[in-house]
C-alpha cells in the first residue's frame, strides 16, 4: 500500500492527492479543489458558511452542497439584513420548501443568527469576530484520524458567539466553520491543497 492510500489521500487521474471524501464526486472534488479552506473574509461569505455548517450537523456534507443553490435562493443569498427581517410567514415557507433541510430549530437559529449578525457591525461584524479566533498554530495531519474536531480556538468561538446570541454553534460545528473558511489549515500533508490558503505557510 503506498504512502498516499494509507494516510487516506487518493491520487486522482489527475495526478493530484486529495482525502477520500473529496474524491467521492465530481462536486465534493470541485468545492475541495477550489473553496474548502480559503479565506472568507466578508460578513455575507461567513454568515453562509456559519448557516450550512449549522445545517449540516447530523447530516452528509455532500447533502449540504447539493443543495446549496436552493439555500441560496430560499434564504436570499444569505443577506444578513434580508434574512434578519423574516416573520413567520418566511418560517412557514421555509418549513414547505422540499429543496433546503426542513428542520424548524435550525431555521429559527438561522433567522436568530442573522439578527445576532447584523449587531454585531457594531464592533466591527461577524467576520472579524470569528478571524479574531485564529489560533498560533495550525495542525499538521499526515492521516485522516489525526484530524481534530474541535479545538480551544472552537470551543471559546462557540461560548462568544452563543453570548452574543447565536445558537447552533457548538464546538465541533465551529471547528468545521474555521476549516471551512481556512482559519486552520487541517488539509493531510501530501495534499495538493496543504497550504494553498496562503494564511499558513
Amino acid at each position: 500500500m503506498n504512502d498516499a492510500v494509507s494516510s487516506g489521500l487518493v491520487v486522482g487521474q489527475d495526478g493530484l492527492a486529495r482525502p477520500t471524501w473529496a474524491a467521492a464526486s465530481d462536486l465534493m472534488r470541485e468545492y475541495y479543489d477550489t473553496e474548502w479552506g480559503m479565506p472568507v473574509r466578508d460578513e455575507r461569505g461567513v454568515f453562509e458558511r456559519l448557516t450550512l455548517e449549522a445545517f449540516q450537523s447530523g447530516l452528509s456534507w455532500s447533502t449540504i452542497l447539493r443543495k446549496r443553490p436552493a439555500f441560496r435562493d430560499a434564504f436570499d443569498n444569505f443577506d444578513p439584513d434580508r434574512v434578519a427581517a423574516y416573520d413567520a410567514d418566511d418560517v412557514d415557507r421555509l418549513m414547505h420548501d422540499a429543496a433546503i433541510v426542513r428542520n424548524r430549530r435550525k431555521i429559527d437559529a438561522t433567522i436568530g443568527n442573522a439578527r445576532a449578525t447584523v449587531g454585531l457591525r457594531a464592533d466591527g461584524g461577524l467576520h472579524e469576530l470569528v478571524w479574531s479566533f485564529q489560533p498560533d498554530r495550525t495542525p499538521a495531519p499526515r492521516r485522516f484520524e489525526e484530524i481534530p474536531t474541535s479545538s480551544p480556538e472552537s470551543l471559546a468561538l462557540s461560548k462568544e458567539l452563543k453570548r452574543r446570541g447565536f445558537a447552533h454553534v457548538g464546538p465541533t460545528t465551529m471547528f468545521a466553520l474555521m476549516e471551512a473558511i481556512g482559519i486552520i489549515d487541517t488539509h493531510l500533508l501530501g495534499s495538493h491543497r496543504r497550504g494553498s490558503s496562503g494564511v499558513w505557510r
